[in-house]
């Protein structure tokens, strides 16, 4: 009863896709989370989740590697946004020093009018204070404490219920792009260099 929609909404945005963001994945496979809930550790027993979610990873990295944008849709929330939520840390090592050199451009991109006006600002989890090996006085300081770099913007429940909902997504995933974007760029940078470095012949 939930599944067939978000599978047909999974599809429509892999059309989007197409123009919008061809390098991230969008597949029932590659994108759709389970709808049954793990029971093997919890007193709560009940089958099935009251939400469903996806997620649209970028292309040659695993459903939870990078930097994604996720959709998630509940009886009483429904909110759009992504970001990186859980990096690996040579992951999140690597955008940080990507941020060190390039903060201006990821600046520039949160502080777009669409950027705040969908998300208002970047949240995510932080350190308190700026990781070791980097100088307290660095100029992006206030972002290398980030350990977690995300940003949505929540809606009425009733949206997913309407015509509005997919152009609704689709906007609000355009101000998150840049953002998304900039923080894959070390990511896959890394990720094609260990390949690199064990394939035959290098």
């Amino acid at each position: 009863m939930v599944k067939a929609p978000m599978e047909s909404f999974i599809l429509a945005m892999a059309e989007e896709f197409r123009t919008l963001a061809p390098e991230l994945l969008a597949t029932p496979k590659s994108s759709a989370y389970r709808i049954y809930r793990d029971t093997r550790f919890s007193s709560d027993k009940t089958p099935y989740k009251t939400q469903v979610a996806a997620v649209f990873p970028p292309r040659g990295l695993g459903k939870h590697e990078g930097a994604c944008l996720y959709v998630h849709i509940a009886p009483d929330e429904v909110f759009v946004g992504g970001g990186l939520y859980m990096p690996a840390r040579p992951d999140l090592q690597a955008v940080r020093e990507h941020l060190a050199e390039n903060h201006r451009r990821l600046r520039a991109r949160i502080r777009t009018r669409a950027f705040r006006d969908s998300f208002g600002e970047l949240g995510g989890a932080q350190l308190s204070r700026v990781p070791r090996g980097f100088p307290s006085e660095h100029p992006a300081a206030d972002l290398l404490r980030h350990k977690q770099f995300l940003a949505s913007k929540q809606f009425e429940p009733g949206l997913a219920m309407t015509p509005e909902f997919q152009p609704e997504v689709v906007r609000t995933f355009t101000a998150l792009l840049p953002m998304v974007r900039f923080l894959n760029e070390p990511i896959l940078e890394r990720r094609a260099k260990s390949l690199q470095e064990l394939s035959p012949g290098s």
